[in-house]
C-alpha cells in the first residue's frame, strides 16, 4: 500500500512538474440587443423622413429663391447685330439745293440729271449720298431757305466757270458761260462735271471723317468707303486725339493769371458776348456751355524761363497751386487761361520768337500769354479780342468742328459726325454689354438694365433712320446715354468680383455640419432597411423548406 502509494506520489509529482495545455477559454459571446419595435422603427424612420421633407420642401426652396440672381431677358442677338454693323448701314441722305433762276426748266432738268450721274460715278461712298433738288424759283426779292438742305448752288451766267463758297451762309456761288449749258440731248456736259467736283471737294473733309469713324468699327467692308491714304488717317487720328469726347454740355472756364499785383479786373464778360458769343449760339443745337470767371494774382506758372521751349509748354500750367475748375456736374471742363507776364515761345528756325504767343492743350483748353504795360490795372474788352478770337478757334478744334468750309457748313457737318459718332459707340456698348452676359452667366441683370436696352435700341433706330438731320442727333444722344447707363449699373458692375470659389468658402462651413448628419441618418436607416428585408426573406425561405 505505501509503494503504491508512493508510485501514485511519485506520478502525481511528475505530472505536476511536467507543463500541461492551458484548457480553451470560450469566446465571450455579443449579446445582442432586444429586436426593436416596429413601432420604434416607423418612428425613427418618419423623423428622418420628416427632416429631409423639411429640407427639401422647405430649406431648398427658400435658399433658392433668396440666392437667385436675377438676369432680365435681353435680347443678345439684336446687341451683337448693332454691334456688327447689321442692324444698321449708317446713310448720310445731303439734299443740295439747285437755284437756277436763269435757266429754262427743261435746261435746268437736264443740268441737274448730268450733274446727279456724274456726282454718282465720282462718289465711293454708298453711305455718303449728295442729292440735288431743283429750287423753285423765287417769289419777288427774298427766298427763304430750308434748315434742311445742306448745301445750296447758285447759278449765276458770267464771263467764266467760277465757285466761290459764302463765308456766313450754305451757299455755293458757280458763275458760268452761256455756251456751257448742256442740251436736253446731251449726254455729258461740262457744267456738270465742274459743279459735281466742286460738290466733292466741299464735303470732302466730312467723306474722309466719316470714313475714319466707320474704319474702326464693325461695319460691314463693302459698305466702307475706299480706304484712306496713311497721311489723312494720321492727320484725322491726331484730331480726334485732340478733341474732347462728345458731351451735351461742357464748361468754359476763362482765368485772367498775373505774376504780380496787377491787373485786377477785365471785362471778360464784354469780350465774351462780343467775340465768342456768335459761335456759341451757332453751336447750341449740338452742345450747351456754361461760363464761370476768375481773376488770380501772383500765381506763378510751372516754368519761369523768360522763353519757353517746346518741352515747357507741357509743365507751364502750375496744377498745385493754379485754382482751375475741375468737371462741374459731370459736364466736361474746358479751360482757357490768359497769363499776362512777358514770356516769350521760341520755334526752331530763324525767327526764334512765335508770333502767336498761345498753345492749345488737347482735350483741356489754351493758354494765351499776353504781354501789358507795367501799370495795367485794368484789361478792356478790346485788349482781349485776339486773346477771344484764339481761343474761340481753338474751341472749335476741341469740340471736333471740321477744318475746311464756311462756318455755318462746318457746324452742319459737325452736327452729322456726332450723330455718325454717338450711333457708333452706342452700337459698339450694346456689343459689350452683350458679350458681357454670355460670358457671365452668373451675373446680375436688373430689369432697369434691360429698360436702358430697351430705349438704347429704339432711339438707336429712330438715329439710324433719320441721321443727317437734328433729330438724328438727338435721338443719337440719348441712345449713347442709356447703353452707357445700362453697362455701368452698379449693381450688375459688382458681381464682376465674386468669384465660384467664394460661394464654395461660405456654403461649406454651413452646409457640411448640417449635412453630414442628414446623410449618415439617411444612410444608416436605408441600410437597416435593406437587413430587415433579407431577413425577412430568409425566414420566408426557410418555412417554405419546413
Amino acid at each position: 500500500m505505501s509503494e503504491r502509494r508512493s508510485i501514485d506520489n511519485g506520478a502525481t509529482s511528475t505530472e505536476l512538474s511536467s507543463p500541461l495545455p492551458a484548457p480553451a477559454v470560450e469566446a465571450p459571446t455579443r449579446k445582442e440587443p432586444p429586436p426593436e419595435k416596429p413601432s420604434d422603427i416607423r418612428r425613427r424612420s418618419y423623423i428622418i423622413l420628416s427632416f429631409w421633407l423639411i429640407v427639401l420642401l422647405l430649406g431648398l426652396p427658400i435658399w433658392w429663391k433668396t440666392t437667385t440672381i436675377y438676369r432680365a431677358n435681353l435680347p443678345l442677338n439684336e446687341m451683337l447685330d448693332w454691334a456688327d454693323g447689321k442692324a444698321c448701314r449708317p446713310v448720310f441722305p445731303l439734299r443740295i439745293s439747285i437755284q437756277a433762276d436763269a435757266l429754262q426748266e427743261q435746261e435746268a432738268q437736264t443740268l441737274l440729271r448730268l450733274t446727279q450721274h456724274a456726282l454718282d460715278d465720282l462718289n465711293d461712298f454708298a453711305g455718303h449720298h449728295l442729292r440735288l433738288q431743283l429750287s423753285p424759283p423765287a417769289q419777288g426779292d427774298s427766298r427763304e431757305y430750308d434748315h434742311d438742305t445742306a448745301l445750296i448752288i447758285r447759278l449765276k451766267p458770267g464771263g467764266s466757270t467760277t465757285a466761290n463758297l459764302d463765308p456766313y451762309l450754305p451757299v455755293l456761288d458757280i458763275t458760268y458761260p452761256p455756251n456751257t449749258i448742256p442740251s436736253a440731248t446731251s449726254s455729258s456736259s461740262s457744267l456738270a462735271t465742274y459743279v459735281a467736283s466742286q460738290l466733292r471737294s466741299t464735303f470732302a473733309e466730312e467723306q474722309a471723317i466719316i470714313s475714319y469713324l466707320l474704319s474702326n468699327n464693325s461695319i460691314p467692308s463693302d459698305y466702307r468707303p475706299a480706304g484712306l491714304t496713311p497721311e489723312a488717317a494720321e492727320s484725322l487720328s491726331k484730331r480726334t486725339t485732340r478733341s474732347l469726347k462728345y458731351a451735351p454740355t461742357y464748361h468754359l472756364s476763362f482765368s485772367l493769371f498775373t505774376s504780380g499785383p496787377i491787373p485786377t479786373s477785365w471785362d471778360i464778360e464784354a469780350a465774351i458776348d462780343e467775340y465768342m458769343k456768335p459761335v456759341l449760339d451757332v453751336l447750341s443745337p449740338i452742345h450747351n456751355f456754361t461760363i464761370d470767371t476768375q481773376v488770380q494774382l501772383y500765381a506763378t506758372p510751372g516754368v519761369q524761363n523768360q522763353v519757353l521751349n517746346k518741352e515747357d509748354l507741357s509743365s507751364f500750367v502750375n496744377a498745385a497751386e493754379w485754382p482751375l475748375s475741375p468737371s462741374i456736374g459731370g459736364a466736361p471742363t474746358i479751360n482757357f487761361i490768359v497769363f499776362v507776364g512777358n514770356q516769350t515761345i521760341a520755334v526752331p528756325g530763324e525767327n526764334k520768337v512765335a508770333t502767336s504767343p498761345s498753345w492749345l492743350i488737347p482735350q483741356w483748353g489754351t493758354i494765351y500769354l499776353l504781354s501789358l504795360p507795367y501799370d495795367t490795372t485794368h484789361v478792356s474788352a478790346q485788349t482781349l479780342k485776339q486773346p477771344l478770337l484764339t481761343f474761340t478757334s481753338h474751341l472749335l478744334s476741341l469740340t471736333g468742328t471740321p477744318q475746311s468750309g464756311s462756318l455755318p457748313l462746318r457746324l452742319s457737318t459737325l452736327a452729322r459726325i456726332r450723330s455718325a459718332d454717338l450711333l457708333l459707340r452706342a452700337s459698339s456698348t450694346l456689343g459689350s454689354l452683350a458679350r458681357l452676359a454670355l460670358a457671365l452667366p452668373s451675373i446680375s441683370i436688373p430689369s432697369s438694365v434691360a429698360d436702358g436696352v430697351s430705349k438704347t435700341m429704339h432711339h438707336l433706330r429712330l438715329a439710324c433712320d433719320t441721321l443727317g438731320g437734328p433729330e438724328g442727333l438727338a435721338h443719337a444722344r440719348i441712345a449713347e446715354a442709356e447703353a452707357e447707363r445700362a453697362f455701368f449699373e452698379k449693381s450688375m458692375v459688382g458681381q464682376l468680383y465674386f468669384p465660384d470659389e467664394h460661394k464654395l468658402a461660405v456654403y461649406i462651413p454651413l452646409l457640411g455640419p448640417v449635412g453630414v448628419p442628414l446623410v449618415m441618418g439617411l444612410l444608416n436607416e436605408i441600410r437597416a432597411w435593406r437587413k430587415r428585408r433579407r431577413e425577412k426573406a430568409e425566414k420566408g425561405a426557410a418555412k417554405k423548406k419546413e
